[in-house]
């Protein structure tokens, strides 16, 4: 069994069990940051986010897990996936353009009941150049954002669609002329035929 605790909404913190197949899908499926669990503990429902989680340093399997339990009421702060979509489609990146995220996350405050397990950026008309924006999301509608840094523009970068890097060619002219190859270093450089009498 993974070992686990509730704690949080001014209640004792709570060691509970988990069963580790069932902590191992949840984590595969991807967005369990901002997924709430309800939690039966002794015939008692708790609803709560997971924190964190701690890995084996060799096996990478979980061994230990930290539930936030959540309050009535009470708007969390909670780190919410960026989803890219029709990247295959974005005039930017067929035209050889890298997409450039800044924010693979974003950080919202919200009411347990509001979180999305991500938040979405659609590519489709993003040219090179291009910058998506905190307002381009789609599904922050019941949620508010967390500024990324103490500089940050309240309408901050997700990501960018950067312009294609152009490959140098190497200049012909460092081979040697008329096609003769160059001696090995340290080597002699080929003999010439010798004159016809």
């Amino acid at each position: 069994m993974v070992p686990a605790v509730i704690y949080g909404a001014k209640q004792p913190a709570t060691l509970i069990a988990l069963e580790p197949k069932l902590v191992i899908k949840e984590l595969q499926r991807g967005g369990w940051r901002s997924r709430m669990y309800e939690i039966d503990v002794d015939g008692t429902p708790s609803r709560a986010l997971i924190r964190e989680v701690q890995f084996h340093p060799v096996s990478d399997k979980p061994i230990h897990v930290d539930f936030q339990r959540l309050a009535p009421g009470q708007k969390i702060r909670v780190a919410v996936a960026v989803h890219f979509i029709n990247e295959a489609v974005s005039p930017g990146i067929k035209k050889g353009g890298v997409l450039n995220t800044v924010l693979p996350t974003v950080t919202v405050l919200a009411d347990p009941e509001s979180v999305p397990e991500m938040v979405t950026a659609d590519l489709g008309n993003a040219d090179i150049n291009a910058t998506i924006r905190w307002s381009d999301l789609i599904g922050t509608e019941n949620v508010a954002p967390v500024l990324p840094n103490a500089t940050a523009q309240r309408d901050f970068v997700i990501a960018t669609i950067a312009p294609p890097t152009k490959g140098i060619e190497v200049a012909a002219a460092d081979a040697p002329a008329g096609g003769t190859k160059a001696p090995a270093k340290g080597g002699k450089a080929p003999a010439k035929p010798a004159a016809k009498k």
